[in-house]
């Protein structure tokens, strides 16, 4: 392997390696395990097509992320799913849920306004820095950071508790 040069990986190795956080930040985005799963495949079968060779993993990384982020965007904006209802609304379906803070921190999450579950995702779940995560989002550090103070008082509003003393 040449210095500066990711090693190639075989889809085997990249979905190993990369389908967790993939489908996490999907997942984190638009609430629902069916889309956050169509995006993970989109995300993979994109980097299959794209054949690009990556200066090291954190580049790899980082283009992973910044596809899944558009591709969520894409789907989060398409007038098809503006039409839709989740099948648990629709049908009113109760959901057996699970027990304890993280429970409460997820649905606290998934009631937040979309524009900050990805930053807040990125920052606390990927271990991102704000500069990463502008990267990634295509915006500035300042706009991430605006988000992340604005969404971090959000989510104590709706779980009615200050969980960063």
């Amino acid at each position: 392997m040449k210095p500066g040069k990711a090693k190639p990986l075989t889809a085997e190795e990249l979905i190993s390696k990369y389908a967790d956080i993939v489908y996490r930040i999907a997942f984190s985005r638009l609430g629902n395990a069916p889309d956050a799963e169509d995006i993970t495949q989109e995300v993979f079968i994109k980097y299959i097509k794209a054949d690009m060779t990556f200066v090291d993993e954190d580049h790899r990384r980082k283009w992973l992320i910044r596809v899944t982020v558009n591709a969520v965007n894409s789907l989060a904006a398409s007038a098809w799913r503006k039409r839709t209802a989740p099948l648990e609304e629709a049908e009113d379906i109760s959901v057996e849920e699970d027990s304890g803070e993280a429970m409460d921190i997820r649905q606290a999450m998934e009631k937040l306004p979309e524009k900050y579950r990805t930053p807040i995702h990125l920052f606390y779940y990927e271990d991102m820095t704000i500069h990463q995560i502008a990267q990634a989002m295509d915006s500035s550090e300042g706009t991430i950071k605006s988000l992340l103070s604005r969404g971090r008082s959000k989510l104590r509003e709706l779980l009615g508790e200050d969980l960063y003393d």
